[in-house]
């Protein structure tokens, strides 16, 4: 099968990577994913954030465990897993056709349009997260393809266990888009906080909701607080 670099083709910036960490794939047909832990300086076009091969490692090692978390306790909640390919750090995932963002640019549609339940079944998501107490930070609408009608959700390398101890934020500010850095810092000057700032995971998860909400309608974020206030 042949594969190709996979961008988001957006309205404001055109194509864009689909991921700042990892370099990602698609094949032609479009029914495969990949995520290929590899530093790519063409895909990245020079402006690769994870450029120490430490973090890029952890990173690998974080899509796994978390991945296959998942997939022992909720396997209809991710992709199907084809293929993982340790040597060359690469997981195979069987998709239907371009992410859940891109099929919105793509049809010049809404979320609501696209996949008429979606609310439900992303918060049944974080739900599931919530209950292996995971925490993930990576919710970008790109972050989730659509299989047989149902929401699959990706790029666990974002994630942490409840039981780790909270490090700086300023750990996570190389793989964080410059966009979103700025919004984050607004929040920071709101709450009294610095990328030097150290502060619980939930928390955390609860900074990172309320910055996607540039990315979702505000009632699905009321909605998604509400999974983390139990």
């Amino acid at each position: 099968m042949s594969y190709e670099y996979y961008y988001n083709d957006t309205p404001e910036s055109g194509k864009v990577r689909n991921n700042l960490v990892y370099t990602s794939l698609i094949s032609e047909d479009k029914t495969s994913f990949v995520q290929w832990y590899y530093n790519d300086k063409v895909y990245h076009k020079n402006k690769n954030e994870v450029i120490d091969p430490a973090l890029m490692q952890e990173k690998w090692e974080r899509e796994l465990t978390f991945l296959t978390h998942m997939k022992t306790h909720f396997p209809d909640m991710i992709p199907e897993i084809e293929h993982i390919d340790y040597e060359n750090r690469k997981i195979y995932l069987k998709i239907d056709g371009v992410d859940f963002w891109q099929q919105c640019l793509d049809a010049d549609k809404t979320y609501d349009e696209i996949l008429p339940d979606w609310q439900e079944q992303m918060l049944e998501i974080l739900e599931a997260y919530r209950s292996l107490g995971i925490y993930k930070f990576s919710l970008h609408p790109s972050s989730y393809f659509i299989v047989d009608g149902k929401l699959k959700s990706i790029n666990y390398f974002f994630c942490h266990d409840a039981n780790e101890e909270p490090i700086p934020l300023s750990n996570f500010r190389s793989y964080i888009s410059h966009d979103r850095q700025a919004k984050l810092e607004k929040f920071f000057e709101q709450y009294g906080m610095s990328w030097d700032s150290v502060i619980p995971w939930h928390k955390m998860q609860i900074i990172t909701l309320e910055n996607f909400r540039s990315n979702y309608p505000d009632d699905f974020i009321d909605k998604a607080l509400k999974v983390y206030d139990q």
